[in-house]
This record gives C-alpha cells, sequence and structure tokens, in this order.
C-alpha cells in the first residue's frame, strides 16, 4: 500500500509533486526502505519518535514544506492504508482541488457513500464553492440509523481522510487551535538529527505534543474547511471487510492469505501468518490467525473488532497490541 501511495503521487498531466516525504515509526524505516528502494533520492523520510496521531503530521508535514518550497507551497497528506484503483482519476480529483487549497481552505475529499456505514466518518456540504462546497458539519462515526438518514439526506460524504492545504493555512490554523501541538512540532522538526534523506524528529519535543487526529484538533474547528467531491473508488482498508472488498478472489468469492484451505465456503477472508487453516461449510466469515492470536467473527461485525482491543487493553494483554 505504500508503494501504492507513493505511485499515486507521481507527475501526470493534471498535477505535478513534488518529491514525497513519509511520516512513520523507527519500526517501519527499514521496511518502507526496502519496499520502495535503499538508492531512491527523490523520497525522504520523518520518523516519530513515538505516535502522537494526525494532527502532529499535518503539523511537520505543513513546517517541512514552508522551508523547502515556501509558505504557499500545497501539502497533499496522504495516508498510507487507502485502495485507490484510478490513479489518473485521483490526480483529476487533486488538481480540480487545488484552487480551493489555494485559496486559503483546507479540503478534504468526500466519498459518495454506497450504504449507512458506521465505521466512517461523514462530512455534510454546505454552500458550493469553487470545484466543491464549504464543510457545514463533521460527524464521526455515527450509529446505523444516524448514518441511514445521512444517507437519504443526499449532502454527506464518507470522510477520506485525504487533506490539501497551503503549508501557510495550516500552520495559521494550528498556531490559532493548537498551538501545542505546533510548538512542540516545530522544536521537534527544529531539533532533529539528520541523515541524508532521513530525519529523526527530537524525542523530548515530540513527546511533548498532544496526541489528536487532524480531524477533531482542526477539521472540526476550523471555518477554512472545504470538500471535493472524489471522482474516484476508495477504500480504506480499515477493517478485515473492507480488505476482503480490494483483494482478489476465488470462484467462490473467497480471499485467502498464508497456509490455508477452504471447503465449501463462500464469500470469506481467511488469513495467516504461520499456523495452517482449515475452513468448513461458512459463509461470510474471517479467520485471521496470527503466532499469538486467532480471530473468528462473521463479516458483518468487524466494527467489533476494537470491543476485543478494549478488552484485551482492560485485562492488561499489551503484548498482543
Amino acid at each position: 500500500m505504500i508503494e501504492a501511495t507513493v505511485r499515486r503521487a507521481q507527475q501526470g498531466d493534471e498535477v505535478a509533486f513534488h518529491p514525497p516525504v513519509i511520516v512513520l515509526g523507527g519500526d517501519q524505516l527499514d521496511g518502507a526502505r526496502d519496499l520502495l528502494g535503499k538508492d531512491r533520492d527523490d523520497i525522504s523520510y520523518v520518523v516519530e519518535p513515538m505516535a502522537r496521531n494526525t494532527a502532529a503530521v499535518a503539523a511537520v508535514s505543513a513546517e517541512m514544506v514552508a522551508q523547502n518550497h515556501g509558505d504557499d507551497a500545497l501539502v497533499l497528506l496522504m495516508p498510507a492504508d487507502h485502495h485507490i484503483k484510478d490513479e489518473e482519476a485521483f490526480r483529476v480529483t487533486v488538481s480540480r482541488a487545488a484552487n480551493l487549497a489555494a485559496a486559503g481552505n483546507i479540503v478534504t475529499f468526500g466519498i459518495r457513500p454506497t450504504g449507512p456505514a458506521t465505521g466512517f466518518g461523514y462530512i455534510c456540504r454546505g454552500r458550493a464553492q469553487g470545484e466543491g462546497y464549504k464543510v457545514e458539519a463533521f460527524t464521526e462515526k455515527p450509529d446505523l440509523a444516524t448514518a441511514r438518514k445521512f444517507l437519504s439526506d443526499g449532502r454527506y460524504y464518507w470522510n477520506a481522510g485525504i487533506f490539501l492545504f497551503k503549508a501557510s493555512t495550516m500552520r495559521a490554523e494550528l498556531e490559532k487551535l493548537q498551538p501545542e501541538i505546533l510548538s512542540a512540532c516545530r522544536r521537534a522538526l527544529g531539533d532533529a538529527s539528520r541523515e541524508e534523506i532521513v530525519s529523526r524528529l527530537d524525542a523530548d519535543a515530540f513527546a511533548a505534543c498532544p496526541s489528536d487526529s487532524i480531524d477533531y484538533a482542526v477539521m472540526e474547528k476550523t471555518d477554512r474547511a472545504a470538500v471535493v467531491p472524489a471522482d474516484f473508488d476508495w477504500s480504506d482498508v480499515g477493517s478485515w471487510s473492507s480488505l476482503w472488498d480490494v483483494s482478489e478472489k476465488d470462484e467462490s468469492a473467497n480471499v485467502m492469505i498464508g497456509d490455508t484451505h477452504l471447503i465449501d465456503t463462500r464469500r470469506s477472508l481467511v488469513y495467516s501468518t504461520g499456523a495452517r487453516v482449515g475452513v468448513i461449510g461458512c459463509d461470510r466469515i474471517m479467520v485471521v490467525a496470527t503466532e499469538d492470536a486467532v480471530l473468528v467473527a462473521d463479516m458483518a461485525n468487524d466494527q467489533d473488532v476494537k470491543k476485543l482491543v478494549e478488552t484485551l487493553r482492560t485485562e492488561g494483554r499489551l503484548d498482543l497490541l
């Protein structure tokens, strides 16, 4: 997925990108460089000493881009766990959003809902503006009844979590709304250690940064939020069922990853990192087997995995997290 994300941010006919900057954890650096090519000098890396959520990523990105390309340069912030099949359609949509971002808006991309999903955040569009709309409201992961209302309303989009903004716009909004985040990230970047294409944020400074998402910290509070409807298929692959959605399937619509064998089973995901897994006579289930844990669930209940995670936290089973 990180290979696909970098490929997505390559120059096309509609839009030209600066070389990408990848923000990641220290334990992900070697794997990312192996995948993307250790000899590439058109990619740079920023290593976070600990996770501080996406508002910190936005702050660090805005600071770096402003320093390297100027305050008016546009930042395209993309999570690396998205599946977008039509890369050219993606670039066309980004190009359409560029004028809105250049005018001082923080643009997010809205996905037209295909059903009343409860695992996504929703954006309600307001008045038309340029190629998109002003954002009237954000709603984070509604219940099923609310999601159904949003679907029938017609003004709501799923929040893709991809953002486009001027470096100076994000810095100004963080200065106004989240000065502690911006200050900590500035210090962490200013005191970073650098070696060729890798910058390691200062641990003490970054540890002082509050942990918050860009949605909560900025987008729900700013008056500069805009949404551009996305003209591309999208999945955030944030659940096992969405992995099934985007993966290649056999003639029975099963996705099998690892050492698996299925008999009389349809529309299921079976994933193993080691042990042989056999499944017989099932429909729409997911089985995930790793070295230290096994998950079995109906595909319709994949969002409830978080309940298991909370139970593990309560029980102190941090070794499984």
